[in-house]
């Protein structure tokens, strides 16, 4: 069976540097590294009286890991605009109880800068937010923010189908 259905003739799988992470309804600016979409099913064990020494198992309750998205530092504020609405020096009152939490897309995007896959992640928020890395005048490396993402699921989107590469 072909890996694509479309590109019949292509053997290698997608790129993962070319992507696009998107909320509010705009790309956010600069992204370099989106840690994985992952989710975890927890397995309830049982087993009845009268079976043999061996347990059965079912699913239970499922979790999603936290997503961690990081970029070098610039002026744009996105980053820090969206983690001061889990918390504010000014208190709790500044804390944004409606606007905390925002959905998400991640968009893969094959060598020719077309939109190959995208997933749809729910009811993001700011855990962590870290403004400026460790500084070291002896290292050559960019300066990078990061924001970690609390969230309650992901789905593929469905709309975004294959096309014929030329």
């Amino acid at each position: 069976m072909a890996q694509f259905t479309v590109n019949t003739t292509r053997i290698d799988p997608y790129k993962n540097f070319k992507f696009r992470v998107v909320w509010d309804g705009q790309a956010v600016a600069g992204i370099s590294k989106v840690s994985g979409l992952k989710r975890t099913t927890e397995v309830v064990s049982h087993r009845d009286g009268g079976d043999l020494s061996t347990k059965r198992h079912s699913p239970g309750v499922s979790a999603f890991e936290p997503i961690t998205l990081e970029r070098g530092i610039t002026h744009d504020n996105a980053f820090e605009e969206w983690a001061v609405k889990t918390y504010s020096v000014a208190g709790d009152g500044a804390v944004s109880l409606l606007e905390f939490r925002k959905d998400m897309t991640v968009e893969l995007y094959n060598l020719q800068g077309v939109k190959v896959r995208a997933w749809q992640v729910f009811k993001c928020w700011v855990s962590e937010f870290t403004a400026v890395p460790e500084l070291d005048a002896n290292a050559n490396a960019v300066a990078f923010e990061t924001i970690v993402l609390q969230n309650e699921g992901f789905v593929r989107d469905d709309a975004v189908t294959e096309t014929a590469e030329t």
